[in-house]
């Protein structure tokens, strides 16, 4: 979309919720949540919408994905163990590692 609001693009175009998109530092690619498999997952995408792929697959629930500075990594948050965790994976999907591990919920990880 143009800084005017005009010209917008549906760049996920699916009947499922997609929500919380978040640009890649280098602009390259967008992170997002979609609830396409009945739940929601991180999934990325090109700029320009193609290339849509599922990062995280699983039947948890996985929320506000946050890229890393240098766009190789991106950190959420999943309830796969239970309750509320941060997690941390490279940019496709793979090495998925859990940085917390409390009864507390940790949620809305960022990079500094």
């Amino acid at each position: 979309m143009d800084a005017d609001g005009s010209n917008q693009v549906n760049l996920s175009n699916n009947s499922e919720y997609d929500t919380s998109p978040i640009w890649s530092p280098d602009g390259s690619r967008i992170a997002f949540q979609s609830y396409r498999n009945g739940n929601s997952e991180i999934c990325v995408m090109n700029a320009n919408g193609s290339n849509q792929v599922n990062l995280t697959n699983n039947s948890a629930n996985e929320f506000y994905s946050a890229w890393s500075p240098d766009s190789t990594k991106i950190a959420f948050a999943s309830n796969r163990d239970g309750n509320y965790e941060i997690y941390i994976m490279d940019a496709d999907g793979s090495n998925q590692t859990r940085l917390t591990n409390n009864t507390a919920g940790d949620e809305y990880p960022s990079w500094r």
